[in-house]
């Protein structure tokens, strides 16, 4: 490969990269159209067996009273906040690469009623034990 065939490879790659890391970062931190202030969501994991759904958020560093759950028909609508940190309020900060501040996630639910069984926090994770009715 010539010199100048390089340089337009690692520019492309290059490039290649930046564009994943901006698809990444609007996904992460995703403002939520229904309200003015901006708000992250958190990563989401939903499995079923059966009648059963288990729906994990990964909120690490989120107190659990400052999280909220509202189900409905079609989804389960999960918000609250991850606080700055105390470190964080004062200090030159070099590298910020947690959210904080309000998150909001909409989960849409597979077809069927469901009732909230269970809410629990394991490992960091707001744990959802979902049961479907009838």
């Amino acid at each position: 490969m010539r010199s100048g065939e390089r340089n337009i490879w690692v520019w492309a790659e290059a490039l290649e990269l930046l564009q994943a890391s901006e698809r990444m970062q609007r996904r992460i931190f995703a403002i939520e159209a229904s309200h003015a202030l901006p708000c992250w969501q958190p990563a989401v994991d939903l499995f079923q067996d059966g009648d059963e759904l288990t729906l994990l958020v990964a909120l690490p560093g989120v107190d659990p009273r400052r999280v909220e759950v509202v189900l409905d028909a079609a989804d389960v609508l999960v918000r609250g906040e991850r606080a700055m940190p105390s470190a964080g309020h004062r200090a030159a900060i070099h590298r910020l690469e947690i959210p904080y501040g309000r998150f909001e996630r909409r989960i849409a639910l597979p077809a069927g009623d469901f009732a909230l069984q269970q809410q629990l926090v394991d490992n960091g994770c707001l744990v959802l034990l979902l049961r479907q009715l009838g």
